[in-house]
Order: structure tokens, then C-alpha cells, then sequence
């Protein structure tokens, strides 16, 4: 996603009020989790987007999705953040609020794609190779994206590696296609 000014201004906001909140790890993940589900649910995006809605309405929902399942900071920012009328960059910010995140801990965001939830183990594993393949640390979040088919698909920065079963099978289509 684009890094423009808005939205770095907006991610450099919420990450100063979840830090001063203390609860910075809790609500940058929460932000990114629900900014994904938000991506993936064209229903939801469309009634938090929606301006003929009421303020108070959209407000509403995000109470009725949050409340009591995420930090009370995650509540308040994804509340202002429709209020603000910036709810269409959730995505976006929630990335660079993750970004800034990560780098103040000295590590560069992962972005894994996952067909089903990874155990500790497998995310263990997973943050290490990737940590191996780029040279340093990394803070992972994993999106469960039923689109994957299975395997993996890992976006760090720029860079992508594409375990998916989709890839393979398109790699082993190309292959059988030029030796025809």
C-alpha cells in the first residue's frame, strides 16, 4: 500500500497514543487483524465506508465487533478513525502503524498469507527462515486467507516468496506448457 503523508500521519498518532497507553504490541496487532478482516468482508467495508450512514451507526458496529474482544485503545482508535472519515485507509494505516511498530523494535514487517491459523510452533519456525532469508529480525503477522488454497505466501518489503499450492501449480503448468 501507498505510504503518503496522510497516512503516516495518522499511523505516527495512533502509535504515539497506543505507547503512551502502554498497550502498543496489543493494538498495533488488533488494528492490523481487524483492518484485514475489514479487507476481506466487502459487506463490512462497505457499512464503515458508507457516508449516507450515520456516524453514530458505523461507530455502532465497530462497538458491537470490538468491544470486549480487543484492548479498550483498539476500540477508541478504530472509532476515530471512522469518525475522522479515514476508515477507507484502515488498511494502510494499520501496515505503517505495524511498520513503525516493528522498527522501533528493530525488526522489518512480515506480512504471511495462510490458507488456515499457523500453531506457535509453525509461526516460531516461519518468523526464523524468514529472519535467515532477510538478514534480521522480523515481526510477523499472519493473515488467514482461505484464497491460498495452502501453503504460504510471505511479503517482506518489497520481497515476496511464494510457497502457495497456487504457485506450485502454476510453476508445474508453465513447466509441462514449455516442455510440449
Amino acid at each position: 500500500m501507498a505510504r503518503d503523508d496522510v497516512v503516516q500521519g495518522y499511523a505516527k498518532g495512533l502509535f504515539a497514543i497506543a505507547e503512551a497507553e502502554g498497550a502498543l504490541t496489543r493494538v498495533q496487532d488488533e488494528l492490523y487483524a481487524f483492518a484485514k478482516a475489514v479487507e476481506q468482508h466487502p459487506e463490512l467495508r462497505e457499512a464503515l465506508t458508507e457516508a449516507s450512514l450515520p456516524v453514530e451507526n458505523r461507530t455502532a458496529l465497530i462497538d458491537d465487533l470490538l468491544e470486549g474482544r480487543a484492548h479498550p485503545v483498539t476500540v477508541r482508535l478504530a472509532t476515530f478513525l471512522v469518525e475522522t472519515g479515514q476508515v477507507r485507509r484502515l488498511g494502510a494505516i494499520a501496515e505503517e502503524l505495524a511498520r513503525l511498530a516493528a522498527r522501533r523494535s528493530e525488526r522489518t514487517l512480515a506480512e504471511v498469507r495462510s490458507a488456515v491459523p499457523l500453531t506457535d510452533t509453525q509461526r516460531d519456525r516461519l518468523r526464523a527462515a524468514l529472519a535467515e532469508a532477510i538478514g534480521h529480525e522480523v515481526e510477523l503477522k499472519v493473515v488467514v486467507d482461505p484464497a491460498v488454497i495452502g501453503g504460504l505466501v510471505a511479503r517482506v518489503g518489497d520481497e515476496v516468496f511464494d510457497g502457495s499450492v497456487a504457485s506450485r501449480l502454476s510453476d508445474a503448468r508453465r513447466h509441462l506448457m514449455g516442455s510440449v
